[in-house]
C-alpha cells in the first residue's frame, strides 16, 4: 500500500516536472523566437532597411522620354522599369494578384499567420507562407539569395518578417500592391508591371483585359517557365489557374470563368530595348544630350544623376504620330527605291562604286574593316594587322539587314561591309518654325545595323538647297524681288575673282539655257548660271555671314562655288536654317526637350526658346514666295500631281501627292548624284530630307534616280501626306502671312504688266532705278537681251 502511495507521488510529481519543462522550453522558445527577432530588427544579422529606407525605398527606376503628345517613346535603363500608381491598375488585376498570391492580404498586418503554420506542418504543399507584403520586402532590401543554406534562409525569412510588418505600418494596402507590381520581374527585359504589360501586350497596364491580368500574374510564380511568348501552352494552364484562384474568391462568376478559360493565348510581343521602337536616332541624340547635362546640372547634395537608375521623365518635343509617320515615309520610299539601285549595280565589278578604280574602292573597304567591331575586338586579343585582315575572308554565320526584315546568312566580313554599302541612308527632321520645336527626327534606316545619325552627327553636300541663301542675300543688298528679271546664259567668272585660281563657267544641268528669267522661275528651274551670278553680285562673304546667322555651324570656304551648294551642312541645320523664312525673318534654334522632372515630378529644368531677328519680314516673304514656285512648276511640282487611271507608287516619282496647298520648297542634288535633298515647307511645319549612300563613291547612274526629287522629295511627300490625314496634328493648308504694308513686289503678274505699260505704258518706279543691261563676261554667249530690261549678272 506505501509503495503504490510512493509511487502515485512520484508518477504526479514526475508529470509536474513534465509540464514545467515543457512551459519552460515554450517560455524559453518564445524568449529565444523574439530576442532572434530583436537581433534581426537591430541588424545584427546583417542591415536592416532604416524609417528613411522604408519611407523612399531604392529601386533601379528606368528614364522615361516622354513625347509632346504623352506617349512613352523610348527609356534609358539598366533595369526596364517605370513606376506605375495604384489608381492606373485595372481592378481585375489587384483581384488577380490577391486571389492567387495572398487570399487574406486584406485582413493580415503583414505575416498570414494561417498561412505560415500551414507551410511549417505540411511542408508548403499546399502554397507558400509569403504574403505580397513578405515578398515586397524581398524584393525591395534583400531580394532572391539563391542560398541552400537552411540557416541562412531561416534568417532572411525572419528579416522577411519584420520587414513586412514594418511596411504594413509604412503603407496603405493598395500602396503596397502598387509597390510590389512595380517591383516584379517579368524578364524579357519587363521590370515591373507597366513594363510587362507594353512588352507582352502592347498596352499600358490600365488597359489590360482579365485574361492577360491572369496571364501576368500567373507569371509571378515563376516567370521564364510561364512566359507566354516561349511556353504558350505551359502559361495559359497557369493563367487558368489563376482565373479558377479569382472565380474562388467571388471576383468572377463560374460563367466568366469558363469563358476566359476558352480563350486563346494571344500576345502582342514588343520587345523594348534601345535599338529597337520609336525614334532611336532621336533617342541616341537624346542619351549624349542627357550626358551633358547632368553633368551641369548637378543635384541639391551636389551628386550627379543617373539617367540609368534614377527615374527622371525627359518631356520631348517629339510628336509620337509625326515620328511615326516619318519612319513609315521613310520605309515605304527607300524600301523600293532600294530594289532600283540593287538593279543599277548588276554587271558593276566595283558595285556599289561608280567612277572609283579598283584601288580606291579597297581603300574604302579597309577603311571600313578598320573602323569595324570585329577589328576593335581582335587588336585588343593581340592579334596582328594580317591575322585581322585575313579574317575578314572567311565565311562566318551572321544577320543582316534586308528591308524584308534580318536574314540569317553565311558570308565573309568583307563582303557583308560591300552589301551593307550598297544601301541608301537617309536623315529627316521635321520642326516648328516659330517654336524650334523638333516633331520627328529619322537619322537613318535602322539603328540596329546603322548607327550613324544622319539628322545632327552626319553633314553632307547641300546642291541646290543652299541656293536660296544666295537669292535671299541678293533680295537684301540688291533691293532685287522675286519678279525681276536675271539673265540665264553660258556664264564665265574670271581668275581672281573672290580669289579664284582658274576661270569657272558652271553649267546649267542638261546644259540648256533660257535667255531672260524672272527670279522665280530662274530658282524654280534651279539655274546654275544665274546662281553664279548673284553671287558674283553679292560675295561669298555676305552670303556666308547669312549662313551665320541662320544657325548653320558647319564650315563654309569662302568660294563663289558655295553658290551651286559645294558646302557640307546637316540635316538639322538646313531644317532651322528654312525655316527661318517662314518664320518671318527670325531664326528659332531648334529645342527637343520641354522639361526634366524627377520620379516625383519636380521641375529639374525648362528649356527657353532660343530666337533672333535674322532678315526683315518683306525678305523672308520674298524668298517663301521664291520657294513656292519650285513646288508650283520647278523640281518640286511632283507635289502637285493627282495621278491618273487610279495611279499608284513610281520609284521616281513616288506617290499622286496632289497636295493643293501652298508649299515652300527646295530639291537640291550633288555631283554624280551622291547626294539628294528636299527641304520644303507650309506656314506652322517644316520639314528636310536628305538621301544618299554612306560614301559619296555609291550613288545612282542616272540623275533620273539620283536626284532629289527621286531620292528625297516623295518620303516628305508620304510623310505629309500623313500628317494631313491626322487631323489632330493641324498642320496647315493655309497661305504664308503676307508681311502688311509690303515693300517687295511678289505678285509677279501685276508686276509685269505694270512693267511693260499695259497700265498706260507706265514704268515701274523701282524698274527704272536698275542698271541697264549688260553683255555677258562669257566670250561664247550667243544668246540675246530682250526689250524687257533685266539684270544681266
Amino acid at each position: 500500500m506505501e509503495v503504490k502511495k510512493t509511487n502515485k507521488k512520484n508518477a504526479k510529481q514526475s508529470f509536474k516536472g513534465y509540464q514545467r519543462l515543457f512551459w519552460n522550453v515554450f517560455a524559453g522558445g518564445i524568449g529565444f523566437t523574439v530576442f532572434i527577432f530583436l537581433l534581426a530588427n537591430f541588424g545584427v544579422f546583417g542591415s536592416m532597411p532604416t524609417f528613411d529606407e522604408l519611407e523612399n525605398p531604392s529601386s533601379s527606376t528606368a528614364t522615361e522620354i516622354i513625347s509632346s503628345d504623352g506617349k512613352t517613346i523610348g527609356k534609358f535603363y539598366l533595369e526596364n522599369r517605370v513606376p506605375v500608381k495604384y489608381e492606373d491598375l485595372p481592378q481585375h488585376l489587384v483581384d488577380a494578384l490577391v486571389a492567387t498570391e495572398d487570399e487574406r492580404f486584406y485582413s493580415h498586418s503583414g505575416i498570414d499567420g494561417k498561412g505560415t503554420m500551414r507551410a511549417v506542418f505540411k511542408g508548403g504543399s499546399r502554397g507558400g507562407a509569403s504574403t505580397i507584403s513578405q515578398q515586397l520586402a524581398k524584393n525591395l532590401f534583400h531580394g532572391s539569395s539563391g542560398s541552400t543554406n537552411k540557416l541562412f534562409r531561416l534568417v532572411q525569412k525572419i528579416k522577411e518578417w519584420i520587414i513586412a510588418v514594418k511596411l504594413e505600418r509604412q503603407y496603405t494596402k493598395q500602396e503596397i500592391i502598387a509597390h510590389y507590381l512595380n517591383t516584379v520581374d517579368f524578364v524579357s527585359n519587363a521590370y515591373g508591371i507597366r513594363s510587362a504589360s507594353n512588352i507582352y501586350f502592347g498596352k499600358e497596364p490600365k488597359n489590360l483585359t482579365i485574361e492577360e491580368a491572369a496571364t501576368l500574374v500567373g507569371m509571378l510564380q515563376a516567370p521564364s517557365r510561364y512566359n507566354p511568348r516561349f511556353h504558350p501552352e505551359r502559361s495559359t494552364n497557369r493563367r487558368n489557374i489563376v482565373l479558377g484562384q479569382m472565380a474562388k474568391n467571388g471576383y468572377i462568376s463560374e460563367a466568366e470563368k469558363i469563358t476566359l478559360q476558352g480563350k486563346p493565348m494571344v500576345i502582342n510581343y514588343t520587345p523594348e530595348t534601345h535599338t529597337k521602337g520609336t525614334g532611336t536616332y532621336f533617342r541616341e541624340y537624346l542619351r549624349d544630350y542627357m550626358r551633358k547635362w547632368v553633368k551641369e546640372n548637378p543635384k541639391k547634395d551636389g551628386g550627379t544623376y543617373d539617367i540609368y537608375r534614377d527615374g527622371l521623365r525627359i518631356y520631348t518635343t517629339i510628336d509620337s504620330r509625326m515620328q511615326q509617320y516619318a519612319e513609315e515615309a521613310v520605309v515605304m520610299h527607300l524600301s523600293n527605291l532600294q530594289k532600283e539601285f540593287f538593279i543599277q549595280q548588276k554587271g558593276n565589278k566595283n558595285a556599289p562604286f561608280i567612277q572609283l578604280n579598283t584601288q580606291e574602292r579597297n581603300a574604302i573597304i579597309k577603311r571600313a574593316m578598320r573602323s569595324s567591331e570585329r577589328w576593335r575586338q581582335m587588336a585588343e586579343q593581340g592579334k596582328s594587322e594580317d591575322e585581322i585582315i585575313k579574317s575578314f575572308d572567311v565565311k562566318t554565320k551572321m544577320t543582316v539587314f534586308t528591308w524584308k526584315g534580318d536574314r540569317d546568312t553565311i558570308m565573309t566580313p568583307k563582303d557583308s561591309i560591300l552589301y551593307y554599302k550598297h544601301f541608301l541612308q537617309t536623315g529627316m527632321m521635321a520642326m516648328e518654325p516659330m517654336s524650334g520645336n523638333v516633331k520627328a527626327w529619322v537619322g537613318g534606316i535602322d539603328y540596329k545595323h546603322f548607327q550613324y545619325d544622319h539628322v545632327a552627327q552626319g553633314a553632307r553636300q547641300v546642291g541646290s538647297t543652299f541656293k536660296p541663301f544666295v537669292y535671299a542675300t541678293a533680295i537684301e543688298q540688291l533691293q532685287m524681288t522675286p519678279c525681276d528679271y536675271v539673265y540665264d546664259g553660258p556664264y564665265t567668272m574670271r581668275r581672281g575673282t573672290y580669289g579664284i585660281a582658274q576661270d569657272w563657267s558652271p553649267k546649267n544641268s542638261g546644259g540648256k539655257y533660257y535667255g531672260s528669267v524672272s527670279m522665280k522661275n530662274a530658282l524654280a528651274q534651279s539655274l546654275n548660271s544665274v546662281s553664279a551670278r548673284l553671287m558674283e553680285k553679292v560675295g561669298p562673304k555676305s552670303v556666308i555671314d547669312l549662313c551665320r546667322n541662320l544657325g548653320i555651324k558647319s564650315d563654309i570656304p569662302a568660294s563663289p562655288a558655295i553658290a551651286l551648294g559645294a558646302v557640307e551642312i546637316t540635316v538639322s541645320d538646313m531644317v532651322a536654317a528654312y525655316s527661318t523664312f517662314a518664320n518671318q525673318g527670325v531664326y528659332v534654334k531648334p529645342r527637343i526637350i520641354s522639361k526634366i522632372t524627377d520620379r516625383n515630378g519636380v521641375v529639374l529644368y525648362e528649356s527657353k526658346m532660343e530666337s533672333r531677328e535674322v532678315m526683315n519680314k518683306d525678305v523672308a516673304y520674298a524668298v517663301i514666295k521664291l520657294l513656292e514656285g519650285v513646288t508650283e512648276y520647278g523640281s518640286g511640282g511632283r507635289l502637285r500631281y493627282t495621278g491618273s487611271g487610279g495611279a499608284g507608287y513610281n520609284r521616281v516619282t513616288g506617290y499622286p501627292y496632289g497636295f493643293k496647298n501652298p508649299i515652300a520648297g527646295k530639291t537640291g542634288t550633288t555631283q554624280n548624284n551622291s547626294d539628294g535633298w528636299f527641304i520644303g515647307m507650309v506656314p506652322n511645319l517644316a520639314a528636310g530630307v536628305w538621301v544618299g549612300n554612306e560614301d559619296r563613291g555609291a550613288h545612282f547612274k542616272s540623275t533620273l534616280y539620283g536626284q532629289g526629287a527621286t531620292m528625297a522629295l516623295p518620303i516628305w511627300g508620304i510623310f505629309m501626306k500623313k500628317c494631313y490625314a491626322d487631323k489632330s496634328l493641324y498642320v496647315s493648308t493655309d497661305d504664308f502671312e503676307q508681311p502688311s504694308f509690303s515693300q517687295i513686289e511678289t505678285d509677279c503678274s501685276k508686276y509685269r504688266r505694270s512693267y511693260i505699260g499695259e497700265e498706260g505704258g507706265s514704268s515701274n518706279a523701282k524698274r527704272d532705278s536698275l542698271s541697264p543691261p549688260v553683255q555677258s563676261s562669257s566670250p561664247n554667249n550667243n544668246t540675246t537681251t530682250t526689250t524687257i530690261q533685266e539684270f544681266d549678272f
